[in-house]
């Protein structure tokens, strides 16, 4: 069961997006609402899927960063080529971890999956290790599935 903060984030995020058709509008307000009410996080925001295996980056707030990532790089890669959440409490010990900002040290990512395909991840960073719990990660993922009803076709 997801706690009463993940019950109230989400159902935000559907009154934020019920009745806006543009997506670009929409995942700017979903990351600039879960940047302003997750504590401890440094950057969050999407990468868009483009093609068969390039994620690029979407609507975020926090820092520049990196702009394209393979899926399988790093933890955006990871989630994208996995179709997993991925929580990972101390990003230097992930394999390949990507360092777009040097201050993040714990991060979780949600890929975001429309007709079986990856059509975008959600990325969490924080500055602290083990920021993140499973009860975040349970919480992130149901918003995933919210954010996967928008209307993902763009022109």
């Amino acid at each position: 069961m997801l706690t009463q903060f993940y019950q109230d984030l989400i159902a935000q995020a559907e009154a934020i997006t019920a009745d806006e058709p543009n997506l670009i509008a929409n995942l700017a307000n979903l990351s600039a609402l879960v940047y302003d009410q997750l504590d401890n996080v440094n950057w969050a925001g999407f990468y868009l899927t483009e093609g068969e295996d390039t994620l690029v980056l979407g609507p975020f707030q926090g820092k520049v960063a990196c702009i394209r990532i393979a899926f399988g790089s790093g933890v955006c890669g990871t989630a994208a080529a996995t179709q997993e959440t991925q929580l990972v409490a101390d990003v230097h010990a992930f394999a390949g971890h990507i360092a777009c900002d040097a201050a993040s040290e714990s991060e979780v990512v949600v890929p975001i999956i429309v007709a079986d395909k990856v059509v975008a991840v959600l990325d969490i960073d924080s500055p602290s290790q083990g920021r993140f719990s499973e009860s975040d990660a349970a919480g992130l993922t149901a918003l995933g599935k919210v954010i996967e009803k928008l209307q993902w076709q763009r022109s």
